[in-house]
């Protein structure tokens, strides 16, 4: 499973993601990053000078356009952190969610994401996606995925109030009360960044790290996350475990850790 431990030594050896996910009844997903590259092919720089032209046309100030750095949520945050709640903030949400619904007509897949939701949906867990993007543009991609497991009610994604953004855990709590699972201790929360772990955390979420790479494992490390792992490989046969043999689809996704 490639897992990485952090620092902390507050825990049992037995434990880790296998183990968390084993023991929860419903698991919350972040989007773009554990289940898609959101900007595969339209790629996040792009969309940020984009919105940052329309703020120049509608007379943003250019301090807060030239803001973010190239990441496109960056910039939304920055523009609602200078002008509050208004049409002002609410026209680039708007522009921005039309981006990534855009977007996630072309978005890849995170390798075994799409085996890992039809495992768990096989094994009886439920599922939510609670995310800092478009619901609108979750939707677009499980519709092109033709995934039944998520569907929009179990999406929580941004809001117009950016002050409910991750690491507000505003969107895990809708995801809890929307699968019926009013025991945070009984889900488990797959997140690739320190907001992930901080909304996850302040409502008592256990977490599993998504950390394709050092510099993710490093960040989720350094907020205080302990586990991460580099594959969703090892939830997928984690998850297998449950699937009763002979179950529809079982050959399916025993074919798909395979690959």
């Amino acid at each position: 499973m490639s897992v990485r431990r952090a620092a902390t030594p507050d825990g049992a050896s037995a434990s880790g993601p296998a183990a968390l996910l084993a023991a929860a009844e419903c698991v919350l997903f972040d989007f773009d990053g554990p289940l898609c590259d959101l900007f595969a092919a339209r790629p996040a720089t792009g969309v940020a000078t984009r919105l940052a032209a329309e703020l120049r046309r509608t007379g943003c100030d250019p301090e807060v356009a030239a803001s973010g750095g190239g990441d496109p949520l960056a910039l939304l945050q920055a523009v609602g952190a200078h002008y509050g709640a208004g049409e002002r903030t609410a026209r680039a949400e708007r522009c921005l969610a039309a981006e990534e619904i855009e977007a996630a007509t072309g978005a890849t897949p995170t390798q075994h994401a799409l085996e890992l939701i039809g495992a768990l949906d096989a094994g009886g867990w439920r599922q939510a996606v609670t995310t800092n993007n478009s619901p609108a543009a979750v939707a677009r991609f499980f519709d092109r995925h033709e995934s039944a497991a998520l569907t929009d009610e179990h999406i929580h994604g941004r809001t117009p109030d950016l002050a409910l953004l991750k690491p507000d855990p505003h969107c895990l709590l809708r995801a809890l009360e929307s699968t019926g699972c009013p025991d945070p201790a009984a889900a488990v929360m797959i997140g690739d960044s320190p907001a992930d772990w901080l909304a996850a955390r302040a409502v008592g979420v256990p977490f599993i790290g998504y950390a394709v790479n050092d510099r993710k494992r490093r960040a989720l490390e350094d907020a205080g996350s302990r586990w991460a792992v580099r594959s969703l490989r090892g939830l997928v046969e984690t998850a297998r475990g449950r699937v009763p043999s002979g179950a529809p689809g079982m050959g399916r996704l025993t074919a798909g850790v395979r690959g």
